[in-house]
C-alpha cells in the first residue's frame, strides 16, 4: 500500500511543477483519452520514466500494441519499480499501478497481456517521460 516515498511533496507543490494533465492523472488517478496520448503508438526504442520523479518505469522491450489506445507494457523495468493496490473507483474493481519513489498514479494492471507475464500494465502517457536508447547511452 501507498504509505511513505522518497520523493514526497506538497499537493500544492506537484500542482506548480507537472502541467495539469499529468497532475491530474498522476495525482488525482485520472485517464487520459484513449488513442489520442503522446505514447499510444510510440515504437522507439528506450526507456519510459515518471514524469514526475524521473524513476525509471519500463523498458521499450516490454511494450507492445494492445489495442486498448493507451501504452501498454508486460512488465515494469523491475518489479521495485512500480507498486499495485486495489482500486474501487468508478465502480469498478481494478488494480492501479503507481511509481514507488514518487507515489503518482500511472494506469492499471490487467491479467490480459502477452507471455511471459501474461500482463497488461496500461498506463497513461501524461505519466511517464520518454528517453530515447541513443541519448540513454550518450549520458551513460
Amino acid at each position: 500500500m501507498k504509505d511513505q516515498f522518497p520523493v514526497t511533496k506538497t499537493d500544492a507543490e506537484w500542482k506548480a511543477e507537472l502541467e495539469p494533465l499529468t497532475y491530474h492523472v498522476m495525482r488525482e488517478h485520472g485517464t487520459e483519452p484513449p488513442f489520442k496520448n503522446e505514447y499510444n503508438r510510440h515504437k522507439a526504442k528506450g526507456i519510459y520514466f515518471c514524469r514526475a520523479c524521473g524513476a525509471a518505469l519500463f523498458s521499450s522491450e516490454s511494450k507492445f500494441e494492445s489495442g486498448s489506445g493507451w501504452p501498454s507494457f508486460s512488465a515494469p523495468i523491475a518489479e521495485s519499480s512500480v507498486g499495485r493496490e486495489m482500486d474501487y473507483r468508478m465502480g469498478l474493481v481494478r488494480v492501479s499501478i503507481f511509481c514507488r519513489r514518487c507515489g503518482g498514479h500511472i494506469g492499471h494492471v490487467f491479467p490480459d497481456g502477452p507471455r511471459p507475464t501474461g500482463e497488461r500494465h496500461c498506463t497513461n502517457s501524461a505519466a511517464l517521460k520518454f528517453i530515447p536508447a541513443s541519448e540513454l547511452q550518450e549520458n551513460s
